[in-house]
């Protein structure tokens, strides 16, 4: 740690990164893109969901009182009078013994309060199905979801600070969301410096080594959510390096030229240009790392 101003330990060091956070704005995406990002506002449903009272079964819609005391030996008879569909409802009234052909998910008509199941009928023409027997009773609620049985208009579905996982979205489409207002990402300048490297993919040679660093740190800084921008290596030189520092963004990573030779540029810019607020960490590995503030920006190297 020779030539280190001072040895900061390792809770000092994060307490002032700590210290430096603070909310990025928000910006709209479309679900597609949603995953994973960061709720900046909560969401309150303005719906219910289902919005209708549907079939949860394939069947008919009855008046329950139609089926009872249906046995395998006492058959009531149901006059079918219609159908309803997904996304077509059955218009009419639905009297006591009337029954009305109903699929999975189809709005129940009015006058009925169960759906009795395809398996417990008996068809007594399949050419033309206008009458069917009961072969069981079913009870009023029976096979059918209510509205908002799954969401209430007017819940509080998501606080902000919420990760969107990929089911979340099914429920924000759900409640008509096409879009969903999340913390913008960080945009991370990636700074990859040193003569000695090669661009990452170019086979080593000489007395050059191939970019690690480069690869490794964007895949890392994109998992964590931050916008990478790398445009490549660049080489030893304070100018370069300086204009690097002041990119417009949130964050600068600098991996090489960090320590205390007389390569190592980055801390002593970062300390003639803005604040170079920790400069040495006592820790193994990585013992040289520092970093502080530039501008409006921070900078790590």
């Amino acid at each position: 740690m020779r030539g280190f101003a001072k040895r900061h330990t390792v809770n000092d060091a994060i307490a002032w990164l700590d210290a430096q956070l603070h909310s990025l704005g928000a910006e709209s995406v479309t679900l597609r893109n949603a995953a994973g990002r960061v709720l900046s506002s909560p969401i309150i449903s303005d719906f219910d969901v289902p919005g209708f009272d549907r079939a949860t079964m394939d069947g008919y819609a009855v008046a329950a009182d139609s089926t009872e005391g249906a046995t395998a030996y006492t058959r009531l008879p149901l006059t079918v009078i219609g159908d309803s569909m997904p996304g077509c409802p059955f218009e009419g009234v639905v009297s006591s013994g009337e029954a009305v052909r109903i699929m999975t998910g189809a709005p129940i008509p009015r006058g009925t309060d169960a759906v009795l199941p395809a398996e417990w009928v008996e068809i007594e023409n399949a050419n033309t199905p206008s009458y069917i027997s009961a072969l069981a009773s079913v009870s009023p609620g029976k096979n059918l979801g209510r509205r908002g049985e799954d969401i209430i208009r007017g819940t509080a579905l998501f606080e902000a600070g919420r990760v969107l996982r990929p089911q979340d979205l099914g429920v924000l489409s759900s409640i008509g969301h096409g879009e969903v207002s999340v913390i913008r990402r960080p945009r991370v300048r990636l700074v990859v410096t040193g003569n000695e490297l090669l661009p990452s993919g170019t086979s080593p040679r000489d007395f050059q080594i191939a970019d690690a660093n480069g690869p490794m740190l964007t895949a890392l800084i994109e998992r964590d959510g931050g916008v990478v921008d790398f445009p490549g290596l660049i080489r030893d030189d304070a100018a370069v390096i300086l204009e690097a520092l002041q990119s417009d963004v949130d964050i600068v990573i600098v991996s090489g030229g960090s320590s205390v030779g007389i390569e190592d540029m980055a801390p002593v810019l970062l300390a003639q240009h803005g604040e170079l607020a920790v400069h040495g960490i006592a820790m193994r590995p990585s013992s040289p790392t520092g970093f502080g503030s530039l501008g409006c920006f921070l900078s790590r190297s």
